[in-house]
Parts: C-alpha cells; structure tokens; sequence
C-alpha cells in the first residue's frame, strides 16, 4: 500500500477549516460559562468517537493519539464496553458501596487481584479518579504506619485534591494561591537521567542511583526522622512531569529504604497502569513490589473509577475511617471488567508490539531533528522532549506547542507533558497502519515548526 492509500484509509478526514462553525460556537460558549482553569491546547470540540478516532462538532475526523489523557484504553465506545455499561444501567446504576455490598465489588477485586504487582492477599477502596486514590493512599499510610510525613518527587503529578496537590511537584500554577497545603510533604529529585547528566550509562546509573541515596544519605541525617515516614511516593513513569521512565535501579533502591526504615512504597499507576506500557503495571517492568498501588484513567475505558490496592494488612483502618458514596459505582466496575476482558485479550500485547513499532521510528527522530532531544517511554507511553539546542538541552515549550497546534490542523490530537515534551498514548487498540499515519503527520509538524524556529531564530530582533 503507498503512502497515499495508507493515508486515504487510516488517516484523518478534515472536512472544514478548524475550528469549524459549530466548534467555534462551542468555544465561545465554553469561555463565557465553564471555568477557566481548565487547559485546553487547542480547539477540538469533540462530539463522537469509535476506536482510535473522534469526530467533531463540525464532522472532522481526528486520529486521537491522546486517548482523553491515556483513559480510553480500549478505544473510544469499544463495543464490549458499550453493551457492558448498558447492561448494567438497565439492572442497576447506583446503590452506594459504603453502605450496602455489591456482588460487582469483589468481582472485579479478585480480577484485580490477579494482576497485582505484588504478592497477596490484597485489599481494595473504590473512589471515582486518580487523586481520589491517591487521597485514599496517604490516609492509608498515615492511619498503618501511626506516621505523619511522607515523601514525594519533584516533576510528580498525582492529582489536585488538597492532599495529592500537596504531593504533587509539576508546576507552581497548581499551586498558587491554595495555601495552606497539607503538611508532612518532602519533596526531593526524581532521576530524570535527560535533565540530570550528560554522560552514558555508567553516568546515568550513579545519577538515579543518587536519587534514591539522596533520601536516606541526606534527609534521613538531617531534617527528616526515618521513623517518621509513612510512605514513599512515586510514579513508575513520571506523566505530567514529561513521561520520565524511572531507572530500574533508582526503584530497587526505594524499595530497599522502605524495607530497612518500615516504609510504605506507594506506586501511583494512574497514567502508567493497565497495560499502558505492555505489562499491566509499569512498576512491573522493574520486579519492584510496592505496597499499595494506585489505578485510575484507563481501568474503566472513560467511565470514572479509581481504586487504591494494597496488600491486605496494609488497609487495616476501622469502619467509619474513609468513604465514597459514588466509589465502585456499578456502570463503572461493569464497564472496568468489559475492559480487563478486552485488555488481557488482546490490548496489553498490542501495546507492547505497537509501542515498539513507533519507537522505531520515533528514535530516529533524535538524529534526523534538530529540536528532538530526547525519546523516552515504555509501550505506548512515549515522550518526545523539544529542545533549542541539542547541546545546551535549552527547553523549548514555544516549539513542543506549535507542533501540538499544527499537528491538530493536520487532523491528530496529541497532548504535552512536563516543560517542554510531547507524549504520544494513543488507545492500546491502535494499529500498526493508524500509528504509521499519525507519525506522518506528526513528523509533518515538527518539520514545519521546526522551519519556522530557525527562520524566526535567523530574523533580526527589532529596536
């Protein structure tokens, strides 16, 4: 097939100007009644979608190689999923699991439970997001451990709720102005090995090695009391902080500091989790067993669920100690387990084989581009950081959000992360032809905004 026909087949179908009539009426609309907190790259106004590709307002067809930031894990509407949430709204949509059992919430416990990264027997707590699971870890680890201080990463993103905000290192915007934060919270460096050495891997592997060194060399000696930490936590994959893989070593070094100190480690999978990197957790790709591991985004397909599990004697707290009305709603664990079907089936393996597939090429971005500094990832969690120079390693967000701009006018939704990165998590269902064709037209914008960065580098600055 030529590139043409490939294209004709799986790529995108722009129909009008962007944005069309209807989505700049919706935008419109947005700026005068929604809340201007929100972060919006540029002005898709979805209306449907169906595997890999969303459909506007205005009848554009998008390749989506966000995935709703990683959450629609089996597609958009997958078919299962789909007869699955409409089977269990006409049975049963809500009943509270705080107050009355469900046979649906240890369904998908002991499904869970199955995968986990660590040994058993596990415990679980539903909520309804990422941070709501995150909030439910540090009541955890504080109520286990009778300790108040916890320690979190620089770079880190676990959520906006007052306690993960407060874990949370990303970007000051997110915290400005919401004073006081919860207390207890020391954060220290996180191996980003591009950021943080220059040298091969010999360098790379003292550098994260030191990372982890840093808490029990350095805090543990001077500012911290050991004995006063509940927990550690830390994503296998560093997401908003820029799709940073954690060194292998540098998590073998957490563990081993939480064993000698009686330490929770605490493995935020929110973003990296279910099958995202080609096994179902992230942390698994180091034989690192955490204590408690935190799951949200792709585990429902779109619907909103969040879990927290930990090993069992872990989630000892009494009855009255933490709650959700809506958490383990039925529509979501019925929809959870339509998606655990379809990725055990089929879509972790994919996205071990399609991820791998684009890192081939993506790779070669390194030498063929001179703003791509850095290819990182694992599956289908691939980060692409943008530099000014290659040697300086000067961040270039300006250049990192024009592509995302020209990539949307070419008819491809991708998002950015961290400073100055772009990331590439497309739905785990994706082919090796979509994924051909979005690489295209990614590449496409990158050359360009790489052609106007140089040209407005080489203009003379204006008296």
């Amino acid at each position: 097939m030529t590139k043409q026909e490939l294209h004709a087949q799986y790529g995108p179908k722009i129909v009008t100007p962007l944005p069309g009539p209807r989505a700049r009426a919706a935008v419109e609309a947005d700026h005068r009644l929604i809340s201007p907190s929100y972060t919006r790259s540029y002005p898709l106004v979805a209306k449907s979608g169906k595997g890999v590709r969303v459909v506007d307002a205005d009848g554009n067809e998008f390749l989506d190689f966000a995935a709703g930031i990683a959450v629609v894990s089996t597609g958009h509407c997958h078919p299962e999923v789909v007869t699955a949430i409409q089977k269990q709204a006409a049975e049963l949509i809500h009943i509270s699991g705080t107050d009355f059992y469900n046979e649906r919430l240890t369904e998908l416990a002991e499904r869970l439970s199955a995968v986990a990264p660590m040994r058993g027997p596990h415990r679980f707590f539903y909520g309804n997001s990422g941070a709501e699971a995150i909030e439910c870890a540090l009541k955890i680890a504080r109520y286990h451990t009778g300790r108040q201080n916890v320690i979190a990463f620089l770079g880190a993103f676990h959520g906006r709720t007052m306690g993960a905000l407060s874990l949370t290192g990303s970007k000051p915007q997110q915290k400005r102005r919401f004073s006081p934060l919860v207390p207890g919270v020391t954060h220290v460096r996180y191996p980003y090995v591009y950021r943080g050495c220059t040298g091969g891997p010999q360098e790379q592997d003292a550098f994260s090695l030191g990372c982890a060194r840093y808490i029990e060399e350095k805090l543990f000696k001077t500012i911290l009391p050991p004995e006063e930490v509940a927990a550690i936590f830390v994503e296998p994959i560093q997401g908003e902080g820029g799709f940073v893989p954690a060194p292998t070593n540098f998590l073998r070094e957490l563990r081993a500091i939480c064993d000698r100190h009686g330490i929770l480690l605490v493995a935020d999978e929110v973003q990296s989790g279910c099958g995202r990197t080609g096994k179902w957790w992230a942390i698994e790709h180091s034989g690192v067993e955490p204590d408690i591991v935190c799951l949200a985004k792709g585990i429902a397909s779109g619907m909103p669920l969040g879990v927290c599990m930990t090993r069992a004697e872990v989630m000892d707290w009494a009855p009255g100690s933490h709650a959700s009305t809506f958490g383990g709603n039925p529509v979501s664990i019925a929809a959870a387990l339509a998606t655990m079907d379809i990725l055990e089936r089929e879509a972790i393996a994919n996205a071990a084989q399609v991820g791998e597939f684009m890192m081939d090429r993506v790779r070669g971005w390194k030498q063929s581009h001179p703003t791509v500094g850095d290819v990182r990832g694992r599956g289908l969690m691939i980060g692409i950081e943008i530099v000014k120079d290659k040697g300086t390693r000067e961040p270039a967000p300006e250049v990192r959000n024009r592509i995302e701009t020209l990539a949307f006018e070419r008819g491809l939704m991708v998002l950015g992360c961290g400073e100055t990165s772009l990331r590439l998590s497309p739905p785990l269902i994706v082919g090796n032809d979509e994924a051909t064709v979005a690489l295209d037209l990614l590449e496409e914008a990158l050359t360009l905004a790489e052609k106007e960065y140089e040209h407005s580098a080489a203009a003379p600055a204006h008296a």
